[in-house]
């Protein structure tokens, strides 16, 4: 039920997005019109079309969003075509009687061809805003769409894709209802309903313009002081967040009483198992068990993994078995190789199942990173912990299912954890920067001039101005889930705010090493410096991985970071921040 409220806002948080600027005239040359007879259908016509676009894209991948682009070229000629009609009523009347004539089959009941027309020309101009509506999601309808690409096309997904709709269509009707007003007062007052009607059309005509080439995501991001991406941001923060102090409370009061939350289900359907051999029901049948959902390159995952290492190696003779999943976000991190290495260097020395399928995922209904379930001696759910934090919450349930389980001399100090580099704890009153994912399936926030172009090479260029702004410069082929370098030398830079900054980096096809170098508001980083990069700024992706690149050691501010790369190839995924 969150998801879907999340959704709902997400949706109604576009209407103020710089995305949706130049869709807004659209609307708003049929405010003199009744609203049941036009503005709902218009409304009807935008949320049908966004919603099947969305749940394509989230069920058929890569050739989705290729129909969706072709989608778009129809819409702007279709809303080019629907300016000029505004301009010029001679062509409006021509253009007007093959809808006509369809009205006239399609629906009978309706009293006159005028009215046909008219319907019919509300809900085209509907189903072509959508087309270019669905584009401008943020990090609302990304959240949406990885978690159908992980649990698999179902009614939910459609259900929460309808809410994104809904609530777009709803800040489109309250718009309209205003604009209505507002355009028959202007009317009534200055006796211009045709110079009117004519500037709307002039208005459609720059507004098709702007998005074809591409200023709806680019100039008008950077000259918008409304963008709404970092308050998307928050509300799927929101769904993903760490735990507040009353979450931990409640975690910390549910400890006491633990209820039943339903049967643990089988750890089947991995692809392998590393450090173990393969954990059947009856193999744990009177452990305490603790299953970790993880992925290699997630930096809250990584921030948790300390006490978790802990909890195993301090209640291993007591009972407790941990179970590590790792189900991936990136394609890299599938590679077996990559994933057993990452496990090397973390120090992790209890079981893996390989996840790639997320089939473990999907039978514990999981939709988080990190998460935690813990299970009883009996195989039954006695709690759950989604996020960071709460460490000592977690550990007293530890502690009470291994009494339950009776084990004597249960310890009941809590560990002690001393981190550093990336697993080192985040001081989250400082971080002002939200992840942020560089392929455009999901990213927000990008103000190279022109917006991204879509899986073909494209020179960039550009500086962000304002905070949780990035701009990639150089020869890029930017992909729906990470931009690939082509040139030379190329660079990304990032205006934050935060301790860490983090980039999950990876080298080309022939697995070269990549010479990089940063600068922090354009000087070597020197205290300032991550644990992979060293005090002049220079640095080598050598796998794919997450990186720190940033730990500040002063004063936390707005600060401009760059990363320039020295060697062609390098595949970057996301910023997170610390």
């Amino acid at each position: 039920m969150l998801l879907i409220l999340l959704a709902y806002l997400g949706g109604i948080l576009t209407i103020v997005s710089p995305c949706i600027l130049p869709v807004l005239p659209f609307v708003f040359s049929r405010a003199d019109q009744p609203f049941l007879k036009s503005g709902l259908l218009i409304l009807l016509g935008m949320a049908t079309t966004f919603a099947l676009v969305a749940t394509l894209a989230a069920i058929g991948g890569g050739w989705a969003v290729a129909a969706n682009d072709y989608g778009r070229i129809i819409a702007l000629f279709v809303m080019a075509l629907f300016g000029l009609t505004l301009i010029f009523p001679e062509l409006s009347e021509q253009l007007s009687r093959p809808v006509v004539a369809l009205g006239n089959r399609l629906v009978q009941r309706v009293e006159t061809d005028e009215t046909r027309s008219f319907v019919w020309s509300s809900l085209l101009l509907g189903v072509a805003t959508g087309l270019l509506w669905a584009p401008c999601a943020g990090p609302v309808l990304g959240l949406i769409l990885t978690g159908a690409a992980l649990e698999g096309a179902s009614a939910r997904t459609t259900l929460l894709l309808v809410a994104y709709a809904a609530g777009a269509a709803t800040s489109l009707a309250l718009a309209l209802l205003a604009g209505g007003r507002i355009f028959n007062a202007m009317k009534q007052s200055l006796g211009a309903g045709e110079w009117l009607r004519r500037g709307l059309g002039v208005a459609v005509l720059v507004a098709v313009a702007a998005i074809g080439l591409g200023a709806d995501t680019g100039l008008l991001t950077r000259l918008s002081l409304a963008s709404t991406a970092p308050l998307e941001q928050r509300l799927v923060d929101l769904a993903h967040s760490n735990p507040t102090a009353n979450d931990q409370r409640e975690n910390t009061a549910v400890a006491e009483a633990l209820p039943v939350e339903g049967r643990a289900p089988a750890l089947s359907g991995a692809v392998e198992w590393l450090n173990s051999k393969p954990l059947t029901p009856d193999a744990l049948k009177g452990k305490v068990v603790l299953i970790d959902f993880w992925t290699y390159s997630c930096i809250n995952c990584l921030r948790s993994i300390p006490y978790v290492r802990a909890w195993a190696e301090k209640y291993k003779d007591q009972g407790l078995v941990v179970i590590g999943v790792h189900s991936p976000e990136f394609a890299f991190e599938k590679n077996v190789a990559n994933v057993r290495k990452a496990v090397s260097d973390l120090k992790i020395d209890y079981p893996v199942a390989i996840d790639n399928n997320f089939a473990i995922w999907r039978a514990f209904k999981n939709q988080y990173w990190p998460a935690h379930y813990f299970i009883d001696a009996h195989g039954n759910i006695r709690h759950h912990h989604f996020g960071e934090g709460d460490y000592a919450g977690s550990e007293r349930v530890i502690q009470k299912l291994l009494a339950e389980a009776g084990r004597t001399n249960v310890a009941d100090e809590m560990v002690t954890v001393s981190a550093s580099g990336s697993e080192a704890a985040s001081v989250f009153a400082n971080v002002e920067s939200p992840e942020t994912y560089i392929g455009y399936a999901r990213a927000a926030n990008f103000v190279s001039s022109g917006g991204a172009a879509r899986d073909v090479a494209h020179d960039y260029r550009g500086e962000p101005k304002m905070l949780n702004q990035w701009a990639l410069a150089g020869n890029w082929t930017v992909g729906p889930e990470h931009a690939v370098l082509n040139s030379e030398r190329g660079s990304i830079v990032y205006r934050f705010h935060a301790r860490d900054l983090h980039l999950v980096l990876g080298p080309g096809a022939d697995q070269k090493a990549i010479r990089f170098r940063v600068t922090i508001d354009g000087k070597e980083p020197g205290d300032n410096h991550g644990s992979d990069v060293a005090a002049d700024g220079l640095g080598t992706v050598t796998g794919e991985r997450l990186y720190q690149l940033v730990r500040q050691s002063g004063d936390i501010r707005d600060r401009t970071f760059a990363i320039e790369f020295l060697d062609p190839g390098v595949k970057a995924y996301a910023f997170t921040f610390g």
